[in-house]
């Protein structure tokens, strides 16, 4: 019996990875202050999100989908292959998982497992590849299932902001001290916590330093293992910086993975703005 990897889009996995792994996604959506509803991916590319945030006076608004969009999926990759396993944005940062869940209960098979990655972007992305390649080794889903928790336990997410403009246009933080942050030409450096919920952690000035500080911060929170683990760069409309990153990470790390590159989907580009720069690993 084979099974069946889907993912939502938040996973930022480029499309090249996806055919190689057969791995499937479901769409979330993605609403703007004027009503305009898109499925983040199908109907609203990256570039074309980025436009749209950039003349939107409040932040667009994402949210799962339904539940009967869940069972659409299940129902087909049951039908197709058998047994489905759907690897899920971050419950801390979404509705998705649980939503997910609650359609998993609905259809009441023991051949659909959900997964909780507790991460986002690439860092969901990077579960789903795992996942389907230990699906064609011919492991169990139940085995599966245990070795993505064991992985989900080192997983990292560090990321950098190149403009406040999201998180006062969220609500996070005033203006006042979103203009104080970019006069000063404050970056903020974030990490995934134990419920995957990103944190500030640390302030430096400047986009370089920025930057320099994730690549060596990359080696802090992964220690010697980061040679061998499998590094995802994603990015929102800035994918010079992305490359100049992994090129950095590359001459540090010599890393034995070649490191993914790609671009950030609506979903998680709403809140990283223009600019942002995420590692998973």
């Amino acid at each position: 019996m084979a099974l069946r990897i889907i993912t939502d889009t938040s996973c930022d996995l480029p499309d090249s990875e996806l055919g190689k792994y057969s791995i499937e996604m479901i769409p979330l959506k993605v609403t703007f202050d004027n009503g305009e509803t898109f499925l983040d991916r199908f109907e609203l590319g990256p570039a074309n999100f980025v436009k749209k945030m950039k003349l939107a006076k409040i932040l667009p608004k994402t949210s799962a989908p339904d539940p009967n969009i869940f069972i659409e999926y299940f129902e087909k990759g049951l039908k197709d292959v058998g047994e489905v396993l759907f690897v899920s944005l971050s419950s801390g940062l979404s509705s998705t998982y649980q939503t997910a869940q609650l359609a998993c209960n609905m259809l009441g098979s023991e051949k659909v497992k959900i997964f909780d990655t507790l991460t986002a972007s690439l860092g969901t992305g990077i579960m789903a590849i795992k996942a389907a390649r230990m699906a064609a080794q011919g492991l169990s889903t139940d085995r599966i299932m245990e070795r993505l928790n064991q992985m989900r336990a080192s997983r990292e997410v560090i990321f950098t902001l190149d403009t406040l403009e999201n998180v006062v246009k969220g609500g996070r933080l005033s203006r006042i001290e979103g203009l104080a942050g970019t006069l000063l030409h404050i970056k903020p450096i974030l990490r995934g916590n134990d419920q995957g919920v990103p944190e500030v952690i640390e302030k430096v000035k400047g986009r370089k330093k920025a930057m320099h500080r994730l690549v060596s911060m990359l080696g802090e929170v992964a220690g010697s293992s980061v040679k061998d683990k499998l590094i995802g760069i994603s990015h929102v409309n800035c994918e010079r910086d992305a490359i100049h990153l992994s090129e950095e990470i590359k001459d540090r790390y010599n890393p034995a993975n070649e490191i993914i590159i790609s671009e950030m989907s609506a979903t998680i580009g709403t809140y990283a703005g223009e600019g942002g720069l995420m590692i998973n690993i």
